[in-house]
């Protein structure tokens, strides 16, 4: 049996792991793919530690697959057996319950703050391994380490790159005695690790991740007046990149990250300009009477979607990133806006409204098809995972801000909630370049 050495922890696990703690967010799964594969996550075994080790590896690589909608780990307490290696293994045990897959592993010691994590992944009806690996990592890097072996399984099963091991970055406001507090926080995929970035008693919005993951962008309205920031996720420092006179908004990076599109209003009304981060030069895309606001990159490059209330009302239009005449791309409904490309291209999601209702809905780009897959009143802001599977948004329940998400194709469906104050404007990460 071969198990193979793996996976350098990249720069970017240390610098999540480094911040302040903050609470998590808390998943529930509200809808469920039908026909879900049963898997079986057998607990890992860790009775050959000095110290236990501070996460259940296991339990968080059966919450990920669950939370995929694509697997349905079975239940602990319905295990026959509970092998960690394979040699014990009996495959009838998980034939008789049905189980398509299951999946074995260890978290041994691997010295002073090391572990090393084992797993295999095996066909329970060929009887055959499908994959293995031993991955080390230190106590704080083992919840990083959970989600990259999730994201494994998850790639060898479905033929698809896994998201768990990304992250989000968010906006929490809270009510304080004599003022209201934004933060702006980021967080694991599944809502833990949470840590704040940026403390304001001025609203933050419109958080970008650059495309290697490493900054993002941001409006501040610091000082009672907006202007567009990029920071450091990983040290923290910040610089204002766009700061004129009136509206500085919506920024969004090229996928080189030489570039931001964002929402000026310098020359009187608002535009989308493009700002060459090297030296701030700027260029102005779009001329007219109407508000053009919320630019978003396709993903190679060569055009940019806007909204703009043009035709009387807010839609999404398409135009070439060096400028020149914009194309209509939405139709139904009196209301489409705040659009984010599919990681391939094909689809893009949006927040569409009709008779007071705002929903998020996927526009396929070369049927023109527009299909709704949220169901809430006030659905903002969404944003695609990069393996394109899910979109994470905004939403309001108990008339608080919540996030949410749905997949792509409307099936699954989770809440993201915390216990206080509001939380808005989700923005998924890229992978990072180490992955």
């Amino acid at each position: 049996m071969k198990i193979q050495a793996l996976v350098k922890l990249s720069f970017f696990v240390s610098l999540l792991l480094s911040g302040v703690a903050h609470a998590a967010l808390t998943i529930e799964i509200t809808q469920g793919m039908e026909g879900a594969a049963p898997i079986a996550v057998v607990p890992f075994d860790t009775s050959n530690n000095r110290y236990p080790p501070p996460q259940d590896v296991s339990g968080i690589i059966a919450a990920d697959l669950a939370r995929s909608g694509r697997f349905a780990p079975v239940d602990e307490r319905d295990m026959l057996s509970k092998p960690s290696d394979i040699k014990q293994v009996r495959f009838q045990d998980w034939r008789t319950l049905g189980v398509d897959n299951l999946v074995i592993g260890k978290v041994e010691t691997a010295g002073d703050d090391k572990y090393r994590i084992q797993f295999r992944l095996f066909d329970v009806y060929r009887g055959r391994q499908i994959t293995g690996h031993s991955i080390p990592a230190t106590a704080a890097q083992l919840r990083y380490v959970a989600h990259r072996v999730s994201d494994i399984i998850y790639e060898k099963l479905t033929g698809e790159p896994g998201a768990f091991a990304t992250h989000i970055a968010y906006v929490e406001a809270e009510k304080k005695a004599d003022h209201k507090e934004y933060r702006l926080l980021l967080a694991d995929s599944d809502g833990f690790n949470a840590r704040t970035l940026l403390t304001s008693r001025e609203p933050l919005m419109s958080p970008a991740w650059s495309p290697d993951g490493r900054q993002l962008a941001y409006v501040s309205f610091e000082k009672r007046r907006a202007s567009v920031f990029i920071q450091d996720a990983s040290t923290g420092k910040r610089r204002k990149v766009a700061g004129f006179e009136g509206i500085n908004g919506a920024p969004a990076w090229s996928p080189d990250g030489s570039r931001l599109a964002l929402t000026l209003s310098r020359d009187g009304n608002p535009e989308i300009y493009t700002l060459r981060l090297k030296d701030g030069q700027l260029k102005r895309l779009t001329v007219g009477p109407a508000i053009d606001t919320e630019p978003a990159w396709s993903p190679d490059g060569s055009s940019i979607v806007f909204t703009s209330d043009r035709g009387g009302s807010p839609q999404l239009y398409r135009m070439a990133s060096s400028g020149g005449q914009a194309k209509r791309l939405t139709f139904e409904g009196s209301y489409n806006a705040s659009a984010d490309f599919s990681p391939d291209g094909r689809q893009l999601a949006m927040v569409s409204g009709d008779r007071g209702r705002y929903r998020i809905a996927v526009l396929d780009l070369d049927s023109g098809l527009l299909r709704v897959v949220s169901d809430g009143k006030l659905d903002e802001s969404p944003s695609f995972a990069p393996n394109g599977s899910m979109i994470i948004y905004a939403t309001e329940a108990d008339r608080r801000g919540v996030l949410a998400a749905v997949s792509s194709d409307g099936r699954i469906r989770q809440r993201l909630s915390v216990q206080k104050g509001d939380v808005r404007e989700p923005v998924w990460s890229p992978y990072n370049r180490q992955r």
